[in-house]
């Protein structure tokens, strides 16, 4: 069974499933939580998010859509921006082209964690504690019309893959590899006001935060909680 699969095959993934977004969505999530939301819905569409944040005063808005910073969002999808923000009990909403959309594609997971690099030995030490055997991991940087994209994912699922099966991570390969990637040169030409050029060194800090990030699910919707490892 392909264990690394694109966001079309996931919906009948059961089992662990990890959606990986390094560049930027859930590096992101994870700088915000550590800044200290409260917690963050994840969404398809920029409307959607923005129907959401009216609905709920106080909610803020983060993310991106085509790399950019949509009209009403508080935040663009920057690790950056979030860090430098108090977020102190904030509930957010994220929408983001590549990563949200991965997660809400798999419809049929047991467990469902988001990750990136810098929580990457925490979402292997939930996975390991879960029980559910070995992960299947969404390369949410791949897209229909560019498959072949999202090379940046598939080395970050790769570390993680490592840490779940407890050998050496080739951390700063990995990170090198990510900082070098295509995708790092696409984010960084979206300007100013929608990326920090300092983005990509946020993102490539492994195992920056000790916790993991888990998606549950209700009628609100698909919700991001942070998790303490195992």
């Amino acid at each position: 069974m392909n264990r690394f699969v694109a966001p079309w095959d996931a919906a009948e993934v059961r089992g662990a499933v990890v959606a990986v977004d390094v560049l930027r969505a859930f590096t992101t999530a994870a700088y915000a939580f550590a800044a200290g939301a409260a917690h963050i819905y994840l969404v398809a569409d920029v409307d959607e998010a923005l129907a959401l944040k009216a609905a709920q005063p106080g909610m803020l808005a983060m993310g991106e859509d085509h790399g950019r910073r949509p009209d009403g969002f508080d935040f663009s999808n920057s690790p950056v921006a979030v860090a430098a923000a108090d977020l102190d009990g904030r509930v957010l909403v994220q929408r983001t082209s590549a990563g949200t959309r991965g997660i809400l594609a798999a419809r049929a997971a047991d467990r469902l964690w988001a990750a990136s690099l810098v929580c990457a030995s925490a979402t292997a030490a939930a996975v390991r504690a879960s029980g559910l055997g070995a992960p299947t991991f969404i390369i949410t940087g791949r897209f229909r019309d560019a498959p072949d994209l999202g090379d940046d994912d598939v080395a970050t699922a790769a570390l993680i893959d490592r840490a779940v099966r407890g050998v050496p991570l080739l951390a700063d390969e990995t990170a090198a590899f990510v900082a070098a990637s295509d995708e790092a040169a696409r984010t960084l030409a979206v300007g100013p006001g929608h990326m920090d050029p300092d983005d990509i060194a946020y993102a490539t800090a492994v195992d920056r935060f000790d916790f993991a990030m888990e998606v549950t699910r209700s009628a609100d919707g698909a919700r991001l909680e942070r998790r303490p490892p195992g």
